[in-house]
């Protein structure tokens, strides 16, 4: 298959509309979430199409796409997937790695297989980030809970045990503050786990860039983000009190990542902002949560971005429309009703059932100035209206 399918060949589907559209890419991608939900709606206007590949029965995406309900290691799904797709990309990084190997041998895959490897394992994304001279929390491997507490004197406590593989929103971590918990921690986490000692920071920035085929890199600005309980609750972007040489730094650190993996597709880096210094705590080989601002509040969202990149079209601008507030819908459902009635508001349910924790959709507010959003904020519906104007005036 031809590594450049801007200009695809002909499908060898059976559908005959399939075949008529011939000038249709269709983009695989691997997990049914929001995210994939989302890049499915970005498709369309691009001329691109989407098939999501999951294994649950009616995943948020299966809503927007065609749906193949087959989990990614699934011996069946190369075969199930040719004819059908040009391409294949992710909407998680959660996955087995030798089954996308399979399938990379096979089909044209955005981005490439070392990226998510590297990007889902901490160990391999902290020793990745420090050989290329980048700054992060110090990090010490756990393989077996006897280890623990060696690698807990190696980063200093307070710190945080994470599993290696399969963590997310808070999940897989224990937080100790004197090494003599460090055992009992590694025991309840289970290894491979890694040790990262804490970083005093002044706030949480992330960034999302694009890296197109012939290495065009395009950066959106800084954002600020709120996490509470390890849930990312609420992003300001752009950030405020951004300096020039700030967002340079970053642009510089995030395209340094994105040259070194040869990557293409859009990527996010969680930052910690220390002082003049950012230090990297985490990276999303794929579109992230703190980008979901793009969509109303920037010239090209992030996921028509990523599925610019992974077909071989010209990126799009990555400014800022105005000022824009992200917040995110956790455990429980809003008021539809009432939170259309607010000016400017932009909802996205994701048609997921509530549960603790879960991600059910998000909130967003554009505006010329800040005040004005910080204003509708104040709209929302409670609980979400004090929590949220909390996690606002939290920001810088």
């Amino acid at each position: 298959m031809s590594s450049d399918v801007s200009k695809p060949t002909s499908p060898t589907s059976p559908s005959s509309k399939a075949t008529e559209r011939s000038s249709v890419v269709r983009v695989g991608v691997l997990g049914g979430g929001q995210l994939g939900r989302m890049l499915a709606l970005a498709g369309p206007p691009l001329g691109l199409r989407c098939v999501c590949v999951d294994p649950d029965v009616a995943p948020p995406c299966a809503w927007v796409a065609e749906h193949v309900q087959r989990s990614v290691d699934d011996p069946d799904l190369p075969s199930l997937l040719d004819g059908r797709v040009d391409l294949l990309t992710y909407e998680v990084e959660h996955l087995p790695i030798e089954a996308l190997r399979r399938l990379e041998r096979r089909f044209v895959l955005r981005p490439s297989v070392r990226a998510v490897e590297i990007a889902g394992d901490r160990l391999l994304e902290k020793t990745f980030l420090r050989d290329l001279g980048l700054r992060t929390a110090p990090f010490a491997a756990i393989d077996a809970p006897d280890e623990a507490r060696a690698a807990v004197e190696q980063t200093g406590a307070p710190a945080i045990l994470k599993t290696r593989r399969w963590g997310y929103d808070g999940k897989g971590q224990r937080r100790i503050t004197h090494v003599d918990e460090a055992h009992d921690a590694a025991v309840s986490l289970a290894v491979p786990a890694i040790a990262e000692g804490f970083v005093r920071f002044s706030r949480e920035l992330s960034i999302v860039a694009a890296r197109g085929l012939g290495g065009d890199v395009r950066c959106y600005p800084l954002v600020e983000n709120v996490h509470r309980e390890g849930i990312l609750r609420l992003t300001r972007a752009p950030a405020s009190d951004v300096s020039s040489s700030l967002q340079a730094r970053a642009e510089a650190l995030v395209t340094r990542i994105l040259e070194a993996f040869d990557y293409v597709g859009v990527i996010a880096a969680e930052l910690f902002e220390v002082g003049d210094e950012l230090f990297v705590n985490e990276l999303a080989p794929r579109v992230h949560n703190s980008g979901h601002w793009t969509i109303e509040g920037a010239h090209t969202s992030q996921f028509e971005q990523h599925l610019r990149a992974i077909a071989g079209l010209p990126l799009g601008s990555p400014a800022a429309r105005g000022a824009s507030v992200m917040v995110n819908l956790i455990g429980e459902l809003v008021d539809r009703d009432a939170v259309l009635a607010i000016e400017g508001a932009h909802l996205h349910l994701y048609d997921k059932a509530p549960r603790p924790g879960r991600k059910l959709g998000h909130i967003t507010f554009v505006a010329d100035e800040v005040s004005v959003l910080r204003a509708r904020i104040a709209q929302l519906p409670e609980p979400l209206r004090s929590a949220s104007l909390a996690d606002f005036d939290a920001t810088r």
